[in-house]
């Protein structure tokens, strides 16, 4: 073997050593990636209570809940992966002055909750939410399931499993495997992930109206994913908005699309 054959095994070698490091770093580290949870607030949003959720696999997790005035729906609201339940508060702000109630669901491994976050995990999650409207009262029909970023796959496939008002999914994604493939191509992501929010192969499974918006100018979730969603069913309204990214769900005129949606799924 001559030298340059033996400099080039070499290189190849360290390379493939490399990469199989970073692909096991990114193996044994997903759920860090996926679920960022930021730091603990202790505060309370105006106009919310802290409440206890529990979930169907026995953890209590707080969250933030306000009724809702007479004649009007509940919005079970599912946050991002890098979100809290009070800000879900401040960017449904809009929808609460118009007397809509709110439970703004929170996570295990979120807010100082007990557990750790995992597809199924966020799943259980959204059924102890679910189950704690239904316990006060709030009739499945007037509970209209909003979920933004990663909380719109939870609020999808809950969605899947009751019979709500109506389905309201801000920056959504079609699979997870589809975005974080698109923002590591370099990776096999499809093969490494452990948890996929496959939302496209659930959302034929839906019966409540669904509005899907999205920002044309989002540099995390694609709108390419929004409309892939979307084009599952014939009947799925999406509605998109130049020149507004990820952060879409805290413009106002947003929320007043959201109400427009939710008042005109009225019985």
């Amino acid at each position: 073997m001559t030298r340059g054959v033996r400099m080039f095994v070499y290189f190849a070698i360290t390379l493939t050593v490399i990469y199989g490091g970073l692909v096991s770093i990114v193996y044994f580290n997903q759920r860090q990636m996926i679920y960022p949870a930021p730091p603990v607030q202790h505060g309370t949003p105006a106009g919310l209570e802290r409440v206890t959720l529990t979930t169907p696999d026995r953890l209590e997790l707080i969250a933030g809940y306000r009724r809702a005035r007479e004649g009007k729906p509940t919005l079970l609201f599912f946050h991002g992966n890098g979100a809290s339940w009070q800000s879900s508060a401040q960017v449904t702000a809009k929808l609460l002055s118009h007397g809509y109630g709110l439970l703004a669901a929170e996570y295990r491994g979120y807010g100082g909750n007990p557990g750790t976050p995992s597809e199924e995990g966020l799943y259980q999650d959204a059924r102890g939410a679910w189950n704690y409207l239904r316990g006060q009262g709030v009739e499945g029909e007037d509970i209209v399931l909003v979920g933004n970023s990663l909380g719109a796959a939870v609020a999808l496939n809950l969605a899947t499993e009751v019979s709500a008002r109506a389905l309201v999914l801000v920056s959504p994604f079609n699979n997870l495997a589809d975005t974080a493939s698109r923002r590591a191509r370099w990776l096999p992501m499809r093969l490494l992930l452990q948890d996929r929010y496959a939302s496209d192969e659930k959302i034929v499974a839906i019966g409540e109206p669904i509005l899907i918006l999205h920002g044309e100018e989002d540099s995390l979730i694609a709108l390419e994913q929004a409309q892939a969603l979307a084009s599952v069913r014939d009947d799925t309204v999406i509605e998109t908005y130049p020149a507004w990214g990820h952060d879409l769900i805290v413009h106002e005129p947003i929320q007043d699309r959201i109400a427009a949606f939710v008042d005109s799924t009225r019985a």
